[in-house]
């Protein structure tokens, strides 16, 4: 069985590029043409508004598939319709898996004892898309209870070739509220890397990576180059960059040498970046995948000039050894 590390890199070499696409629809923002295409149908307005994001999902999947290696389904916009908005996901992350994507399910569960191990099965497919209900190759995991609340997540990552990312130093403002909490150990998010540090270090055997990754918000640069040096192994999930406000440049410390290690997400600026400039100056709403494919294609630059990314090749442009 191939490793969750192993798949995610494959990937991440065919493309060239470590960028993550968020898929996070919302009703107000999807373009015009999803949205009159969903109020002629039957149903009641969760059932509408669930097709609709389902639409919308496989829309933008067919743009970013050829540029990007993974996506990242937020699981709460869905979950807020109801039965209708699980199903929309699961036929967008069947989709995400269909063509040839990674799947990372932002779910942030986090339990003990038989419901960890409840939520770990559900969730993670890993590499088979089959082996469980939602077919996601990584999940994100929520360390609030402890170490044995991450334990169930890793073991099935482990037995099927998943991934888990656990939150360590997330991009939003409050998270200093607790995270940056001191402790006897330092900050409180030190202490949580470095549970997570060795969990990996028990799982990744000879590779470089392993199956457990890490959170980690490109906007507090700061911590992200102190966690990367903490977490040599630790395969890392970056949020932060576009509509959060960090640059490519506050990502670069998340990279090894050859440019692997992390993953970049981008959601909301990539989502509906004809909404904004300067892709708004150059598309409208009939032309809006244009635009989402704009905006990826400048991502993929700018990390490939402001970081160690630029070490990556597509698979075709790669000189053979």
């Amino acid at each position: 069985m191939a490793s969750y590390a192993d798949r995610l890199h494959d990937r991440i070499l065919i493309k060239g590029t470590p960028v993550v696409v968020g898929i996070d629809p919302r009703w107000d923002l999807l373009p015009e043409a999803v949205q009159i295409a969903s109020a002629g149908s039957s149903g009641t307005i969760q059932e509408r508004t669930a097709s609709a994001f389902e639409t919308f999902g496989k829309l933008l999947i067919d743009v970013v598939a050829p540029l990007v290696p993974a996506v990242k389904p937020q699981v709460a916009f869905f979950e807020q319709l109801g039965v209708a908005g699980c199903r929309a996901l699961h036929a967008v992350m069947r989709y995400a898996r269909q063509a040839g994507l990674i799947v990372i399910a932002d779910a942030k569960r986090g339990d003990i004892g038989s419901t960890a191990e409840a939520y770990a099965d559900a969730w993670l497919a890993g590499e088979d898309p089959e082996a469980a209900a939602w077919p996601a190759d990584a999940l994100t995991v929520n360390p609030w209870l402890g170490r044995d609340s991450l334990e169930p997540f890793v073991s099935c990552a482990r037995s099927r070739g998943a991934g888990v990312y656990v939150l360590v130093r997330t991009s939003n403002p409050g998270a200093a509220d607790f995270q940056d909490r001191p402790t006897s150990d330092g900050p409180l998010f030190e202490c949580v890397a470095q549970v997570v540090r060795e969990l990996a270090a028990a799982e990744c055997g000879s590779h470089q990576y392993g199956p457990v990754g890490a959170v980690v918000g490109a906007t507090w640069p700061d911590q992200l180059k102190t966690l990367r040096q903490q977490l040599p192994r630790v395969p890392l999930l970056i949020p932060g960059y576009g509509s959060q406000g960090s640059s490519a440049s506050q990502c670069a410390a998340a990279f090894d040498d050859a440019g692997l290690g992390a993953l970049i997400n981008n959601s909301r600026a990539i989502n509906f970046a004809w909404l904004h400039k300067p892709w708004s100056d150059q598309f409208d709403a009939h032309h809006w995948q244009d635009a989402v494919q704009a905006a990826t294609r400048a991502m993929i630059a700018d990390l490939a000039l402001h970081t160690s990314a630029s070490q990556l090749r597509p698979a075709g442009s790669r000189t053979p050894s």
